[in-house]
């Protein structure tokens, strides 16, 4: 496929038909994804996990908040932030260490997700299904120790691969009018805001609530609007992203990206 048909054709796909991925195919597609990554100083600051054998898809599901699609997926990549491999390379060559640092962790975090998103373009335009993991982020501390990750190496995303068994509508996105600026940042006027939102409050609102068990908690806790919702704790709760913040801040302390 071409591009803007790979790219038109997104979905997050969360049920999967238990069919096997070539090895072969997860080969070329990750090699094509690192070829045709761009990398800071072509240094590949990145590692992938590739996560295939079911009892260690078990733990990760566990760490993953337990969603069903991860053990039905033939394949889980954690991607990773690492300059492990290239400090290992300094070292043994007698140059002066680096990247231990938030500068080092900003840029690899980088390489990460370009190469993130071309493992996902690549199994795409092959018919396979992705979906991103956004609870990467707040099992961290324990992925990292699950994966036996070394120092300056931290997980930064997730994916889960296979063949579709489902095909969802694709979701909207807010007006590019909303998202590209030209030459500065425009700081949208209220009447703007409304705009940008007006629409996705509808069709978001609606898809959450289509849920009976959450539109019963929703409307328990007297949740009327899809802002409201987003900063519940049913959704992105700010006194959980605190909690995690400074787990994460610990780890990053302990992999020696922050001092």
């Amino acid at each position: 496929m071409e591009l803007r048909e790979v790219l038109g054709r997104h979905r997050s796909i969360r049920k999967y038909k238990p069919d096997a991925i070539d090895p072969g195919l997860i080969a070329e597609v990750c090699e094509e994804a690192i070829a045709g990554g761009s990398s800071s100083g072509n240094l590949n600051s990145v590692s992938l996990v590739l996560t295939r054998d079911e009892e260690r898809k078990k733990r990760l599901y566990e760490l993953h908040f337990e969603q069903d699609f991860i053990l039905e997926a033939p394949l889980v990549i954690t991607f990773c932030a690492d300059w492990f491999r290239t400090r290992e390379w300094l070292a043994a060559r007698g140059a002066r260490d680096n990247f231990n640092n938030l500068v080092g962790y900003m840029v690899a975090a980088g390489d990460a997700m370009i190469v993130a998103q071309n493992v996902c373009l690549g199994f795409q335009a092959r018919g396979l299904g992705i979906c991103y993991m956004g609870t990467t982020i707040f099992s961290m501390v324990e992925i990292a120790e699950f994966l036996e990750l070394p120092d300056t190496c931290v997980p930064v995303t997730t994916i889960v691969v296979g063949y579709p068994d489902e095909d969802p509508a694709k979701r909207d996105r807010l007006p590019l009018s909303s998202l590209v600026h030209d030459e500065v940042y425009h700081r949208p006027s209220p009447s703007e805001l409304e705009a940008c939102f007006v629409e996705r409050e509808v069709r978001g609102w609606a898809r959450y609530m289509a849920h009976p068990r959450l539109k019963a908690m929703v409307e328990e806790a007297g949740i009327t609007s899809l802002a409201e919702f987003y900063t519940s704790k049913y959704k992105y709760d700010p006194d959980y992203f605190a909690e995690v913040s400074g787990r994460l801040k610990v780890l990053l302390e302990e992999k020696h990206f922050l001092p």
